[in-house]
Parts: structure tokens; C-alpha cells; sequence
């Protein structure tokens, strides 16, 4: 007997998981994962999970806590919207990030990612004055 394949809601909480962690992601990835990552100002491709661990490992200032706002499933797949919050040397830093995962025989293959950038306590104070949110 096989077992079913992951949901997509066990999919994109291992992959959120991964933030958390820094790991390679093992067991969650395609060997051959492409991952395309877009941020404010930089752009970069990265090939397989243990490139991207290494990448999560490098860019990390302190420990991680990642919410999954949402994750919708995808004729391919599925998008997810992570919220991230860093402990930068006592400080919270946040991230919003939209992500793109196709999924194969029941592995991420592929990842397009969107991210607002790391923000402080002062720009999310300034946010909040000149541009106040309608929703959360």
C-alpha cells in the first residue's frame, strides 16, 4: 500500500517550516527544485534545497518565526502568503512574502517568491501614519 501524497496545506507548512530552521528541506523538495526569489531591490535563482537552505542560513540575523496567512491550491500546485518576523539583535524585523510552489509526485519543484523587504519598528510606525491599513 502507498500512501497519499501531502496536502497542499502540509506542503506549504513544511515550506514555511523551512524559514524557521534554515534546513534543506529533504524530504519536501525535488532534488532538482528551482527557486526564483524577488525582492525590493535584487533578484536571484537558486537550484536544489540545499542552495536555498544555505541561502535562508546566510541572510539570517537572529531567530525566525514564520505565520502562513493563507494558501490556495493551484491546478499545479499552490500560492502561499508567509508573514516573517526576525529577531534582529532584540528588535522585530517582518517580511511579507508571496509564493508560487508547483508540486510534483508530491514535492515542491519549483518556487517563485515576492517579498516586501525586511522592516523595523520605525518604518512600520511610519507606515501605519502615511498609509494606514484598511484590513490587516
Amino acid at each position: 500500500m502507498t500512501s497519499a501524497p501531502p496536502t497542499i496545506d502540509v506542503l506549504s507548512a513544511r515550506f514555511g517550516a523551512v524559514f524557521e530552521h534554515f534546513d534543506d528541506g529533504d524530504d519536501l523538495f525535488a532534488p532538482d527544485a528551482f527557486f526564483d526569489l524577488n525582492m525590493p531591490v535584487w533578484r536571484f535563482q537558486l537550484e536544489g534545497g540545499a542552495a536555498f537552505g544555505a541561502q535562508l542560513r546566510s541572510i539570517a540575523h537572529g531567530p525566525v518565526r514564520l505565520d502562513v496567512l493563507r494558501t490556495v491550491a493551484t491546478s499545479s500546485g499552490f500560492v502561499t502568503e508567509h508573514e516573517e518576523h526576525q529577531d534582529v539583535d532584540g528588535e522585530d524585523h517582518s517580511a511579507r512574502r508571496m509564493w508560487l510552489c508547483e508540486v510534483r509526485d508530491g514535492r515542491i519543484t519549483e518556487t517563485v517568491g515576492y517579498c516586501s523587504g525586511e522592516w523595523d519598528a520605525a518604518l512600520r510606525a511610519r507606515h501605519a501614519t502615511e498609509a494606514p491599513m484598511v484590513r490587516p
